[in-house]
């Protein structure tokens, strides 16, 4: 049966959490000897301490992170950066896109929420501490059909800090496709280079961080097959592109 993340890594408190990809389970023993090695490798993560004092509307970027400064960039650095609205039954939550750092990442992310297809949507895994991830499945867990897999824009331009949004993937590197989920923690073992080629951040949460850590307090549960789901549904009602005019 396929189902969600159970591949293990260690959260820079020190505790075990699922990672994002998204088939097949491990074994007790494969899960105990990943466990061990994670425990003897963690001692030199970022304290809780370090992870809160980004601000409430998600992660200081960085000079090298601002318009214009990115590798292949398309896009005038007069121009301003896409936002979206996503409204969950918690609340909404507003971000800012970085199509100059991963143009590709961006325009699949528009296209689909352009379309409707995040609408109905649930956050069908939480991990408190770590992140929320969501869209590709319904509310009664049915995976949503996607277009084809984008190429991973994963760089150390844009770390996995917290309130930063990033796409899921498999553990094939270019096979992201509607998954995205929201960084709850400085992840930095997620970024580029660190235990591979790392999980694309391609913007991050402007406003509604106090929405984003709502749904991680949710309780989750194991249902059909898959860990971490919430007990009671988080829908993403809508997702709409804003006018920076308007």
């Amino acid at each position: 049966m396929c189902v969600d993340t159970v591949t293990v890594l260690p959260s820079p408190s020190g505790k075990i959490w699922h990672l994002l990809t998204e088939f097949a389970e491990l074994s007790q023993e494969n899960h105990l000897r990943i466990t061990q090695r994670a425990a003897a490798n963690d001692k030199q993560g970022k304290t809780p301490e370090n992870c809160d004092s980004r601000t409430a509307y998600g992660p200081r970027l960085t000079d090298a992170n601002r318009p214009g400064t990115g590798q292949g960039n398309d896009q005038s650095a007069s121009e301003p950066l896409p936002m979206v609205r996503m409204v969950t039954s918690e609340g909404a939550i507003e971000l800012q896109l970085r199509p100059d750092v991963a143009p590709d990442t961006v325009a699949n992310f528009l296209q689909y929420a352009r379309e409707g297809f995040f609408d109905g949507t649930i956050f069908h895994r939480v991990i408190p501490g770590f992140m929320i991830q969501g869209g590709g499945f319904t509310g009664d867990l049915s995976r949503k059909s996607t277009r084809a897999p984008i190429r991973n824009e994963a760089t150390k331009t844009l770390p996995n800090l917290r309130g930063t949004i990033a796409m899921a993937r498999t553990s094939a590197p270019d096979s992201a496709t509607s998954q995205f989920f929201i960084n709850l923690s400085d992840n930095g073992f997620l970024d580029a280079g660190v235990r591979g080629p790392g999980y694309a951040v391609f913007g991050k949460v402007t406003q509604g961080m106090g929405v984003v850590d709502a749904i991680a307090r949710k309780q989750t549960t194991r249902k059909q097959g898959m860990a971490d789901v919430p007990v009671e549904p988080v829908t993403i009602e809508t997702v709409t592109v804003v006018d920076s005019e308007g």
